[in-house]
């Protein structure tokens, strides 16, 4: 199936587009397959960290592109997290169908200024922009500790740069290992009533299951995973190995871990899209 834009992903999933990140040619299969058996739609993302450690974007993207066309499922393809307006140009020239610039670590105005002329570029291409409101005078991010996004700004930031969805500052963190984030469920629905495009949860990976359903019904529209997925990948391949050590076909590994992902993947995106939530998934 052809890459769907991104906007028109959003108008067929239920309630909230699972977006999970890929660093390895097994992990976008396992994304797709996942998608697949859960019959939804997705979203597949690639970080600038990701193409930092490839050592460049258009290789995974072109295996991504066509890894989704032969897909059957509605994807979309999203660049994750770029601070770098030139990997953005060259994400553009990918295909890819929507982008997140990170200005988070600026200060305010100049992190609208530089969104808002990225969003403007974007637009005129027909890509879909993500971005994210930082602590206003800081330069920490909307991720660190104890960040939340205020309401009335949120509203002001999307309305001076144009973007199509926004990253916000809830309760979640980057790189959680335990599911231990405590969601302030108020201030989310806080922020969907105060902003009018797309919200977008980052740092999902240290959020239970069923915090994660209590988030998209409170308005999230968004949930982006990678550590969690990265975690079932890596334990899956670590058992594997345990359980033969004179392995020295990476095949034998990898499969196991391709499969353990697609399994969550499809959990997850049933998870956030059914209402009420399925039991959790231990």
């Amino acid at each position: 199936m052809p890459l769907v834009p991104t906007q028109e992903l959003f108008a067929v999933t239920p309630l909230a587009a699972g977006a999970f990140n890929t660093v390895l040619l097994e992990q976008l299969e396992a994304i797709l397959a996942g998608a697949t058996r859960a019959g939804l739609p997705v979203i597949v993302q690639i970080s600038e960290n990701a193409v930092a450690y490839r050592g460049a974007l258009a290789p995974l993207a072109a295996a991504a592109r066509t890894a989704i066309e032969a897909a059957g499922i509605p994807a979309a393809l999203h660049l994750d997290h770029a601070t770098r307006p030139d990997l953005i140009e060259e994400a553009v020239a990918c295909g890819f169908t929507s982008v997140m610039y990170d200005g988070a670590h600026l200060p305010w105005a100049e992190n609208i200024a530089r969104t808002r002329e990225i969003t403007g570029r974007c637009h005129r291409r027909g890509v879909f922009v993500e971005a994210e409101l930082g602590e206003v005078g800081g330069k920490d991010g909307a991720h660190a500790p104890g960040v939340r996004t205020d309401p009335g700004e949120a509203a002001r930031f999307v309305a001076e740069t144009g973007v199509d969805a926004l990253a916000v500052a809830v309760g979640s963190s980057h790189r959680m290992t335990e599911r231990t984030a405590a969601i302030d469920l108020e201030l989310v629905r806080a922020l969907r009533a105060a902003v009018p495009v797309p919200l977008v949860l980052h740092g999902s990976s240290g959020v239970d299951d069923a915090t994660l359903a209590a988030v998209v019904r409170a308005g999230m529209r968004k949930i982006n995973m990678s550590t969690l997925l990265n975690t079932v990948f890596t334990g899956a391949a670590r058992d594997s190995l345990e359980s033969a050590p004179e392995t020295v076909d990476p095949r034998t590994y990898l499969r196991p871990a391709r499969e353990a992902m697609a399994d969550r993947v499809a959990r997850l995106l049933t998870l956030l899209n059914s209402s009420p939530a399925p039991p959790a998934v231990p």
